[in-house]
């Protein structure tokens, strides 16, 4: 029987082994989400929500193990995979709180006697989902999914398998039905195959995922040959816009801070340090200090700031991207090298000269490496922050917030922030736009993905006559 085995990414050492599902198991997964979901569904909102309540209080009674789990399989300092617990708690609140709202029956007025658009669950979800955030990219998903009424089965990143298990647990502690929420065991060579034979089930009723722009691709194409509802968030090379009435200082301060943020291993982080030609050199030489002055090291110490990349070939996928780009003019300011020792730990990068043509200007960099670009005005800040395929968030940095909200509005992302850092907030919806994906999580928005908007249409006597059109 093959394993999934996970690794320490500060250590290289072996953390755990998990028997991988075989296509037996996952096939009695599936039968048991159904089930169960038939159940889910027929209970009131509140019963629903009593689960996610308690969900909440087991993850903030356990935020010690589980952050600690989160650290030592991927690599994130502890101080930031606490708050990761903490927030994936406030999403199992929010929507405890407002789902039922969010699914409330809307009366239509026409000339029925009574009309109204319900919001009715789809049956089982299919989620997908990355390791770099390896508990609040599930509970995003799955506190909205649950809530609605639907079962989930989860395919998570092999080296965070101990992350799916515990979220499994959590929701079984919280008193999930069996087989509600099952958290998939696939050993690598066999995901795709285990994925499309889900999607082709006509017993998922949806599929999300969150991941690279070619794992959405094919996941997006599978669910359309299945004709199944899909959410994608893929990746994303967000500009963070300085413009020449920026506070250099703080602005640089937040810029390394969000850049270097889970070892730049996220889809929103401002990869792009879009920086008019009239601060640029200030700007940088700010920059460069602050990311300089960041602490490299055990993920699980006081004081780090910056963690391990979370497996080997990611960090030699980001240094052969540094290197090319480097050899296509950019010029390195630091970083650039892996550090000696022990673990996957990559010196924090800054990258200046970045032009068109360069790697590191066409390509998203999903590291610790920031790139400066230099901007002629704000005209050309935005055809920067709009020269790339991908769409997901965006920043604009000025002392007059008008001013950064008319620049902002030109600017293609599914998120857009001024004078803040783009991060995830479980009020507003989340997603992207061209090749960042589609659809939305959180809010409103993100539980009405996973249900069926249905039309209803009620006279209280057989009508008169048919409808003259479609």
């Amino acid at each position: 029987m093959s394993a999934v085995v996970t690794v320490n990414p500060a250590t290289g050492e072996p953390l755990a082994e998990y028997p991988a599902f075989a296509e037996g198991d996952v096939a009695a997964a599936l039968d048991r989400a159904a089930d169960a979901q038939a159940g889910w569904a027929a209970l009131p909102f509140t019963e629903r929500a009593a689960v996610l309540r308690r969900a909440a209080g087991v993850l903030r009674a356990e935020v010690g193990e589980l952050a600690l789990l989160v650290t030592r399989e991927m690599g994130k300092p502890l101080t930031e995979a606490r708050a990761e617990v903490e927030k994936c708690a406030t999403a199992c609140d929010h929507y405890a709180e407002h789902g039922e709202e969010f699914l409330a029956d809307e009366p239509v007025d026409t000339s029925a006697d009574r009309s109204w658009i319900g919001y009715e669950p789809v049956g089982v979800v299919l989620a997908v989902m990355p390791w770099n955030f390896p508990l609040w990219q599930v509970l995003r998903f799955a506190a909205p999914a649950l809530m609605a009424g639907n079962a989930a089965l989860l395919k998570h990143s092999p080296n965070t398998t101990g992350c799916a298990l515990a979220v499994q647990r959590v929701l079984a502690d919280a008193g999930a039905p069996d087989g509600l929420f099952t958290a998939l065991v696939v050993a690598e060579p066999d995901v795709p195959a285990v994925t499309r034979r889900l999607i082709e089930d006509p017993r998922i009723g949806a599929v999300t995922l969150t991941g690279s722009e070619r794992a959405g691709r094919a996941v997006g194409a599978a669910a359309g040959g299945a004709v199944k509802k899909s959410v994608l968030e893929l990746g994303g090379s967000d500009p963070f816009v300085v413009l020449a009435d920026a506070d250099l200082p703080r602005v640089a301060h937040l810029a390394a801070r969000g850049r270097f943020l889970n070892a730049g291993q996220s889809c929103i982080s401002p990869k792009r340090l879009v920086v008019d030609a009239s601060v640029d050199e200030e700007f940088t030489r700010l920059l460069v200090a602050e990311v300089e002055s960041l602490t490299v090291g055990d993920p699980e110490a006081p004081g780090t700031d910056v963690g391990p990349m979370a497996r080997a070939d990611l960090l030699d996928g980001v240094h052969r991207q540094v290197e090319a780009s480097v050899a296509q003019g950019a010029r390195l300011l630091t970083g650039g090298r892996r550090l000696e020792g022990r673990g996957n730990f990559y010196a924090p990068t800054v990258l200046t000269d970045v032009a068109p043509g360069q790697v590191a200007y066409d390509e998203e960099l999903f590291g610790p490496v920031a790139t400066v670009i230099v901007a002629d005005g704000d005209d050309d800040a935005v055809r920067i922050a709009n020269d790339t395929r991908f769409g997901l968030g965006a920043s604009v940095w000025t002392t007059d917030p008008e001013r950064g909200i008319a620049v902002a509005r030109r600017i293609r992302s599914g998120a857009v922030f001024v004078n803040a850092v783009v991060a995830s907030d479980v009020r507003m919806p989340f997603g992207g736009t061209r090749a960042s994906g589609y659809g939305r999580e959180l809010a409103a928005a993100g539980i009405r993905e996973f249900v069926n908007v249905r039309t209803w249409w009620v006279q209280d006597r057989p009508a008169v006559t048919a409808p003259a059109s479609e």
